[in-house]
């Protein structure tokens, strides 16, 4: 397993950095989505139908649907819960790290995994 350090280090390559203030959306539920969300610094809350549902911290990977069904609309609002430095990663950026370091691979699928577990779609 990829230590947060290792992830950040990762996702610093993307082209793609952003700040968020606290408070800002970063995606709404319903939207479609074309990249995931690397967490440079700062938290992120995520909400399904207005319900906070988990919060993210540096290192963290959010959006990973988007990746995985790119014709899929978002099921979850992101809010930034702090100041927050993210880096955002298509798929192109997605397959390039992965080929690069592997385990970035299954870091990903973890933190998907997790979270669907988390909101009990299935268990073990």
């Amino acid at each position: 397993m990829l230590q947060p350090a290792e992830v950040v280090a990762i996702f610093q390559s993307s082209p793609e950095i952003q700040t968020f203030a606290a408070g800002e959306v970063i995606f709404t539920q319903g939207e479609p989505g074309e990249d995931m969300y690397g967490i440079l610094e700062g938290e992120i809350e995520q909400y399904i139908n207005g319900q906070l549902i988990e919060t993210l911290k540096t290192g963290d990977i959010f959006g990973v649907g988007a990746l995985i069904q790119p014709d899929r609309l978002r099921v979850t609002k992101a809010i930034a819960k702090t100041n927050c430095k993210l880096a955002s990663m298509n798929q192109r950026h997605f397959l390039f790290a992965i080929q690069e370091t592997p385990t970035f691979a299954l870091e990903v699928l973890r933190s998907y995994y997790d979270r669907l577990r988390a909101l009990k779609v299935f268990s073990d």
